[in-house]
């Protein structure tokens, strides 16, 4: 399902920890990390794909997570010129997407990255609430800033100033191609999520 503009409908999932950590995994047979997207069907509305995403990509089901908040209207990023199909018959530009903010309720066991016959992603991590502005591939960067710099308030209300601060200039850009300063702790986590030396908390 493309728009008349080139853009695919699109969801974008924010999962985090009850103390302000967020869900960062890595794409199967690739050296990049990020959210969990995926497209949403013709008969789908935003809130239905992003469940049905979460499950197909995590593992988690609804009585897993608690939504907190989503971005009003759609955020949009194009795609590299490289990676654009101009050959197809509804050539696509490049995603929109609603993001969602979601709580983890259940425990880190629930987490399956295995669940379908094509995972989307073979390992992941909790990482600082900036983490991914920084680390996400360049061309989404922009709209991870946007996605993020809307979601912090309401995150910033379950888990805290110290673990949601107010975002640094780098964060708060729209310019894909602006600097990275810092750099924010990540915390490892092996394929069943737990730190190395520890069990799940």
């Amino acid at each position: 399902m493309i728009d008349p503009d080139g853009y695919r409908p699109n969801v974008g999932i924010v999962l985090m920890h009850p103390d302000g950590r967020l869900f960062w995994a890595r794409r199967v047979h690739r050296d990049g990390w990020q959210f969990p997207q995926g497209g949403m069907n013709s008969d789908e509305t935003p809130l239905e794909a992003m469940y049905r995403e979460l499950r197909e990509e995590t593992g988690l089901l609804p009585e897993h997570v608690e939504v907190l908040g989503a971005t009003p209207g759609w955020l949009r990023y194009r795609l590299p010129q490289r990676a654009i199909r101009r050959h197809d018959r509804l050539v696509c530009i490049g995603q929109k997407q609603v993001w969602f903010l979601l709580r983890l309720t259940g425990q880190e066991s629930d987490l399956r990255l295995d669940l379908t016959d094509k995972p989307e992603f073979d390992n992941w991590r909790w990482v600082d609430f900036w983490y991914p502005i920084e680390h996400v591939v360049m061309f989404k960067r922009g709209v991870y800033a946007r996605a993020l710099n809307h979601l912090a308030p309401v995150a910033r209300q379950i888990a805290g100033a110290q673990a949601v601060p107010a975002p640094g200039p780098e964060c708060r850009c729209q310019d894909p191609r602006a600097p990275a300063r810092g750099r924010p702790r990540a915390r490892w986590r092996g394929p069943g999520g737990a730190e190395p030396g520890q069990g799940s908390r």
